[in-house]
């Protein structure tokens, strides 16, 4: 049988201890409670008298200046279960880390009276074992997995005060500030990061006053940089991983090029060449800080919009080794690649239907969102399955429906658009599936042909699906899955062979919990669904549509090319651009006709790009709302007050700026409470 650490002895000079133990003790309890009653002589604190260490005083005096209770029985905090495993996994290496030094403890506490416990960085306990008993009694006072032991919760403790002066701490019974918790005595050591050397948890050793020895600090430590050890072991191993994935991965990168490699939780575990790059956040790309927050589902397209706006990266992706998501990898320019123009674009160019007039459609960018995106648009044509396309007003929904479409099995496919909020409620839905003779008020003397009949065999493209009525809701989801439509006022069915494309710049899964949407109907039409960023999460594909937009209207206008300086360039970059690429269109648009040099500075441009409030956009109304609270329509409203603005209140032209119907503009006037202007 092992000898126990914590084993009693029964020597005669551990009784002359243990009396002046308890001497101590008594004089302990009647200095805190001297204190709380606010009695505790100044002079005998000085003078080492009143029988409290130094290291507990100043605990007292933090736990009393946060304003924790004396009479508190237990800590008053703990996480739910819920929470608890979520914080589990959050530390999952700490707890792994662990687990030899618990282990090899665990048979000496078996019996003893002492419980170990590993808390994560904010004290709260994630793992803990030992005497069964201790453990049953410490749910008492929620000293058990879930519960919070730091000073700003429950005052003066082993794992609080080591997590506030970050060095070991022992605090023994009447030590404890609050009233409830001087049963127990506490030995704690903090747990530091191998990475950046902060705290990342604390190790404790808890039980009855009748544990307490000398040496339990000593263990405690001893155990606790045996747990740092195997974090670092963990660390070398990890990083090693990553290499050997950066290795083996397909992206390509210049020996000049800056290399930063992130673990599974978003730090920084290798760089290389960061002191290079020009980016204003180079200095947080140091070893062990957090970049970002990386989960395990995440595209490579979800990485790349986690990552700092002001970090300029020339690539990414996620390093995988056996299947499993490792980490990732970000490539930076360096100093003389930054500064060198913005790479070639990656484009799709999309050619005029056959018997339409209509220019050729090109969609550009480098932005790994619209490159994933322009991947789905691509695979949701091969599959030839329901897509609803989701994005802000102006970012380019209808080039995705385009796409799809130019990608069809089928050559010359039809291609039917419809704009569900710009026809109203009571003829949508025979244009939508057609109508028989005087089947309703207003319907065609000879009937009429439904615009899916028209799209047979093509694809039916339903814009803002969102302003749908309700009740037309329900006649879509038959069409889609009996794959068939009944004119209104006619029960013969007649089959069709539709690809629908849904878009909307609304939050339909809003509009279902306030019942303006089917729940049925939205998983139907969303069997895949493209998310197109907004122009402001775009980085440099900025400067390719300026580019794109200046080519393209200055031949149409027979105009040179217009020049951006570098203030005119850097305005257009960090602009939030709140009407998106439709806003960016009309302001290159603008100066080809405008402009009175074919150089531009910043100061060509307009007053809401060159002054904008960084922090704040004013919406209709004028009310200051934080830039990042801002909902869709907030946004939608913005681009229409400003364009109201900067047209005059002509609505016609308006209307013709926004790309959307007369209609549709002042029924979203309306709806917003927009000023109309002259």
């Amino acid at each position: 049988m092992p000898t126990s650490y914590f084993t009693t002895q029964n020597h005669a000079g551990f009784k002359k201890r243990e009396t002046n133990s308890i001497n101590a003790e008594r004089q302990t309890m009647r200095s805190w409670e001297q204190y709380v009653e606010g009695r505790l002589d100044t002079n005998e604190i000085e003078r080492g008298l009143a029988g409290v260490r130094p290291e507990i005083l100043k605990s007292w005096d933090r736990s009393k200046d946060l304003g924790i209770s004396a009479l508190s029985q237990a800590s008053p905090k703990k996480l739910t279960a819920e929470n608890i495993f979520t914080l589990t996994q959050k530390n999952q290496t700490l707890v792994i880390a662990a687990r030899a030094a618990f282990a090899r403890l665990a048979p000496h506490l078996a019996e003893s009276g002492a419980i170990l416990i590993l808390t994560d960085k904010n004290g709260t306990i994630i793992e803990a074992i030992g005497d069964p008993e201790t453990i049953d009694a410490g749910r008492d006072i929620q000293l058990e997995i879930g519960g919070v032991w730091a000073e700003g919760v429950i005052g003066t403790n082993g794992i609080g005060t080591a997590l506030s002066t970050g060095t070991p701490a022992y605090v023994h019974a009447s030590e404890h500030f609050c009233v409830g918790i001087k049963a127990w005595t506490c030995a704690a050591a903090p747990i530091f990061d191998p990475l950046d050397k902060s705290i990342a948890g604390v190790l404790d050793l808890s039980g009855p006053p009748a544990i307490f020895r000398p040496h339990n600090l000593a263990l405690v430590v001893a155990a606790a940089r045996e747990i740092e050890i195997a974090l670092a072991e963990g660390l070398r191993e990890e990083r090693t991983l990553l290499l050997e994935a950066l290795i083996d991965s397909p992206s390509t990168h210049s020996s000049t090029d800056g290399i930063v490699l992130l673990n599974r939780a978003g730090r920084i575990v290798y760089n290389r060449n960061t002191d290079k790059i020009s980016s204003r956040r180079k200095q947080d790309l140091v070893i062990g800080r957090k970049l970002l927050a990386m989960k395990p589902e995440m595209t490579d397209g979800q990485l790349a919009e986690a990552i700092p706006r002001e970090l300029v990266i020339k690539g990414v992706e996620l390093l995988k080794t056996g299947g499993e998501t490792r980490g990732a990898v970000l490539i930076l320019p360096g100093d003389s690649q930054s500064k060198k123009p913005a790479a070639r674009s990656q484009s799709v160019k999309i050619s005029a239907r056959s018997g339409v007039e209509e220019d050729e459609i090109e969609i550009i960018g480098n932005c790994p969102r619209m490159l994933e995106a322009m991947d789905y648009a691509r695979r949701a044509a091969e599959a030839n399955v329901t897509v609803l396309v989701q994005g802000e007003t102006g970012v380019g929904k209808e080039l995705f429906a385009r796409l799809i479409h130019s990608h069809h099995k089928k050559k010359n496919a039809p291609y039917v658009a419809v704009n569900c909020a710009a026809i109203s409620s009571d003829l949508i839905g025979g244009e939508l599936f057609g109508h028989v003779a005087g089947a309703f008020t207003g319907a065609l003397r000879e009937g009429k042909v439904g615009k899916f009949e028209l799209a047979n065999s093509g694809v039916i493209c339903l814009d803002e699906i969102g302003d749908m009525p309700l009740e037309l809701q329900s006649y879509l989801l038959r069409t889609l899955e009996q794959r068939a439509v009944y004119r209104i006022g006619c029960n013969r069915r007649r089959a069709i062979d539709v690809q629908l494309v849904a878009m909307t710049n609304r939050n339909l899964r809003n509009d279902i919990e306030e019942g303006n949407f089917r729940r049925d109907l939205f998983y139907r039409i969303s069997a895949i669904v493209i998310e197109v960023p907004p122009l402001r999460e775009r980085g440099d594909d900025i400067q390719l549509l300026v580019d794109q937009f200046n080519g393209v209207l200055s031949r149409k206008f027979g105009r040179p090319l217009l020049t951006f300086d570098d203030s005119a360039r850097t305005a257009l970059g960090t602009y939030r651009w709140p009407g998106n690429v439709r806003e960016l269109r009309n302001t290159i648009e603008r100066l080809c006709l405008l402009a009175k040099s074919e150089r531009i500075s910043m100061w060509d441009l307009p007053p809401d790009i060159t002054s904008p409030d960084d922090d704040m956009i004013l919406p209709a109304g004028h009310v200051s709302v934080p830039a990042d609270k801002l909902n869709l329509d907030d946004i939608e409203s913005i681009a229409i007050q400003r364009t109201i603005e900067l047209e005059n209140g002509n609505l016609s032209k308006v209307a013709a700026s926004l790309g959307i119907s007369r209609p549709t503009l002042y029924r979203k006037i309306k709806l917003y409470g927009l000023e109309r202007g002259k």
